[in-house]
């Protein structure tokens, strides 16, 4: 007798809430994206993916890493690619909230009018976010979590998709002011990079922006803000077995029992948001990956993204240099997937 086919427990018993068609049609599409970024943004190809899945999840991202390695290019070029707006904010000690949000004025011959601030667009770049006071970055971040900001007496709706990517100087420690542990957990992805590799900082040389002009790079645009809303619409709709939740609450609570080796180092666990961002995002490399359902190796890719700033690390780890990767390391050799 022939062997009977064993079925695919991450398949849906129906075709799913998101049909093939178009997890192919979107992934397609998502690959495009890709490849036209890399035109002016090239060595990092996992920051890219790390901020398309951000994207899909309608979340945001903190984005670390040292100066000069392109961090504004990445979401100029990604902003344009899309068909969105982009604007930059340059974080200072002096910066007030209403020089993001926006404030009420008088003009003798209009009378009052409200003059929008640069926080009125789809993709907006927070850059070196810790160098202004607690009071201005809670502006932007309330901005982030309600989606809508308050001028005078008005609330105002901020544009669809609205995607911030805040970059903090890890070297500096004079004259800033470090993020609140509970402001840092509402970025959905805390993502690293350093120096790229000598092949590819060799084209930088060549294909630089710092003596060319962005405008003048040859970049198509290949959607709109409206599709890209529909994009996120369809992250949802990915399936999630009930297996792979169990897995990510086993994952999350380990932070939290410690119950592993290094669990000694953490001082406090992932928060709930914790769980649910790593649930959205699975869904976000599945899509990225042109599939209909999630597989457990998507949660372990995004894992690094979603947790490294939500472990809140002991002092003793400090001094021992033990970093949140080293921790989520021993989490995935810990939790078994069954």
């Amino acid at each position: 007798m022939p062997k009977k086919e064993e079925k695919n427990p991450f398949i849906p018993e129906k075709a799913g809430r998101a049909t093939e068609q178009e997890i192919k049609e979107a992934s397609l599409l998502l690959k495009d994206i890709k490849v036209e970024v890399g035109k002016a943004f090239f060595g990092h190809e996992g920051v890219v993916d790390s901020l398309i899945r951000a994207l899909l999840c309608n979340g945001h991202v903190l984005l670390e890493g040292v100066p000069g390695i392109a961090k504004t290019l990445v979401i100029k070029t990604l902003a344009k690619v899309i068909g969105c707006e982009s604007k930059r904010i340059q974080f200072t000690v002096d910066l007030l909230p209403t020089d993001i949000v926006g404030l009420t004025t008088y003009d003798p011959d209009k009378g009052f009018e409200v003059v929008r601030g640069p926080i009125f667009a789809n993709f907006v770049i927070a850059d070196e976010i810790n160098r202004s006071p607690p009071k201005t970055q809670s502006a932007l971040l309330e901005a982030m979590q309600e989606k809508q900001v308050s001028i005078g007496k008005e609330t105002y709706h901020l544009p669809s998709p609205f995607f911030v990517m805040a970059s903090q100087n890890p070297l500096e420690t004079e004259g800033v002011y470090s993020l609140p542990e509970a402001q840092i957990d509402r970025f959905l992805f805390k993502v690293i990079f350093g120096y790229p590799k000598q092949e590819y900082e060799e084209r930088v040389m060549e294909e630089n922006t710092t003596f060319k002009k962005f405008e003048d790079i040859d970049l198509k645009i290949l959607t709109t803000p409206n599709e890209i809303i529909r994009l996120q619409r369809l992250t949802h709709k990915i399936y999630l077995d009930d297996k792979i939740k169990k897995y990510i609450m086993a994952i999350v609570n380990l932070t939290r029992n410690k119950s592993f080796r290094l669990g000694d180092y953490i001082e406090m666990g992932a928060s709930p948001r914790a769980s649910i961002n790593l649930y959205i995002a699975a869904k976000s490399e599945a899509l990225l990956q042109g599939r209909h359902y999630v597989l457990p190796a998507d949660v372990d890719k995004i894992i690094y993204d979603v947790l490294r700033h939500r472990i809140m690390l002991t002092y003793r780890a400090q001094a021992e240099n033990v970093s949140p990767e080293m921790i989520i390391d021993e989490i995935l050799k810990s939790v078994q997937f069954s």
